[in-house]
């Protein structure tokens, strides 16, 4: 790592999430000393469709980076540095003439792709391509959605094979866009977002032409593939943060864990966000999974080796909360979910299995959808939302059970992170159900700050990794307090749940 240096004492972080973008500035003991948010419209044009206007996207980037240095009462000569992180899998496809995108993003969660992803499954299973990727055949990630927008934009074929076109996670697009666009802009992406497409060889952390040929992806349009931490490029002349360095990119899960200090094996975090991801560092060793986790990149600083990691990817979680507001209209906000919940002692015996795209971890059953299950007159629209929240615990578990199966070392305690960890209801039925402490750090924005961090790394506003560890706090612990009988009683229950989730789609 770069020696500690004299200067700007800030960094400024670009979470760029599956619903808002926020710009947060950190100072060099990563507390948060201001921040803006933004959030974007969700566009679904057809059941299992999930889109987002990229332009829009970038205007609520530009956007919040004003308000957070406006907040901070700071200018760009107080920051050392940016740092993005950003929603995963999620496909951006562009003009580099224009700068202008060709079709709407393709979010992470989008299922259009399955006709696609069961062709190519036809020949080798699910796993066909996980030895060199460690991904499964879904339509969570990048591939097949990058291949649809070229085959259903009228000549984006033609044109990406001539390289007219740049593809991008959402990294790409910010920092091709804050580095100039058209005017020379970046055009570039980090180990971690790479490792999400299905077209990077885990092995020689590059694209393969092998991965690019089956999917018909062409390489002329992908990014560079850099680490996690280095300077990209500088902030376009005309910006807010002109000539300021680009220095970190990880994606929003490998964020969160950098933030909560998970640098060696076997330390652990999850998240709490749209969906819901437990990673495990498992150091520079490549695990594959054989219960239906991910192996993923954790993160590379410079040109040191990569740290690889296990992934549980839950596909709804806190979107599970917003379907109670928007959807059914029994809360107003998020937050109410809780005192709702707490109406009630019990879920009444009523289980919320939310596959809405299907059920990701440890299942990968496309064939899924969402279900509600237990309902008597007895239930309430409390035990709905009681149950909502236990399922969020619920996937944990599975994920977890399917980490520990994979581990020399069981998981002993849990960092937990993300939009939904102000609920202590929920925060204390997972220690239940997991039968661990279930911990959450003081600084609960651990997704920028580990964008802060990779950022900071690389201009020298932090000499190593110790240095970080060191700055990490416990805010609060809930320890496991449910008896044996009634925990084991619920999971199965959960599991009864899921069983009749399955099958749904023919």
């Amino acid at each position: 790592m770069s020696a500690p240096v004299a200067g700007p004492r800030h960094i400024l972080a670009i979470d760029q999430g599956t619903t808002s973008t926020r710009a947060i500035v950190f100072d060099d003991r990563g507390r948060v000393v201001s921040s803006g948010q933004r959030e974007h419209r969700q566009h679904f044009p057809q059941p299992g469709w999930v889109e987002h206007d990229a332009t829009e996207i970038w205007q609520g980037t530009r956007h919040v980076i004003g308000v957070a240095l406006a907040d901070a009462g700071i200018t760009r000569h107080e920051v050392a540095a940016v740092g993005i992180t950003n929603q995963r899998e999620t496909v951006i496809v562009w003009d580099r003439a224009t700068g202008k995108p060709i079709h709407r993003a393709i979010v992470w969660q989008d299922t259009r792709t399955q006709d696609a992803v069961d062709a190519l499954a036809a020949e080798g299973g699910i796993r066909r391509f996980a030895e060199k990727t460690g991904l499964p055949l879904a339509t969570y990630f990048s591939a097949t959605k990058i291949a649809w927008i070229l085959d259903h934009v009228e000549g984006a074929r033609e044109r990406a094979e001539r390289g007219e076109l740049a593809f991008g996670t959402p990294d790409s697009w910010v920092l091709w866009n804050l580095t100039g666009g058209v005017h020379g802009g970046v055009h570039a992406t980090d180990v971690t977002n790479a490792s999400r497409t299905l077209l990077m060889d885990l092995a020689t952390l590059d694209w393969d032409d092998e991965l690019c040929a089956a999917f018909r992806v062409p390489r002329a349009m992908l990014p560079d593939i850099r680490s996690s931490s280095e300077v990209y490029g500088h902030a376009e002349p005309k910006s807010l943060l002109r000539e300021t360095p680009i220095a970190g990119i990880l994606g929003d899960q490998q964020a969160a864990t950098f933030g909560q200090v998970a640098f060696d094996a076997g330390e652990s975090k999850n998240t709490y966000g749209t969906g819901n991801f437990l990673i495990v560092n498992t150091g520079t060793e490549r695990v594959l999974s054989e219960n239906g986790l991910i192996t993923t990149v954790a993160y590379q600083l410079g040109d040191e080796a990569p740290r690889f990691a296990l992934e549980g990817s839950v596909a709804v979680s806190g979107s599970l909360i917003q379907w109670l507001r928007d959807n059914l209209g029994i809360i107003r906000s998020a937050p109410e979910v809780e005192a709702l919940a707490k109406t009630v002692d019990d879920n009444g015996d009523v289980y919320v299995v939310p596959a809405f795209q299907g059920l990701f971890a440890p299942y990968w059953r496309p064939d899924a959808r969402g279900a509600i299950v237990g309902l008597t007159r007895f239930a309430t629209k409390g035990h709905i939302a009681r149950a909502s929240l236990e399922a969020v615990a619920y996937q944990t578990l599975d994920v977890f059970e399917a980490a520990n199966s994979e581990l020399e070392a069981p998981i002993t305690e849990l960092r937990v992170d993300g939009g939904m960890v102000g609920n202590e209801l929920l925060l204390q039925f997972q220690a239940d159900v997991l039968g661990i402490p279930v911990v959450r750090p003081a600084v609960t924005e651990t997704t920028a700050l580990g964008a802060a961090y990779a950022a900071g790394l690389a201009v020298g506003l932090w000499k190593d990794t110790d240095e970080l560890r060191a700055l990490w706090a416990e805010d609060r612990r809930w320890e496991p307090a449910a008896d044996a009988a009634t925990r084991e009683h619920g999971i199965a229950r959960w599991h009864r749940a899921i069983e009749r989730t399955l099958d749904w789609v023919e």
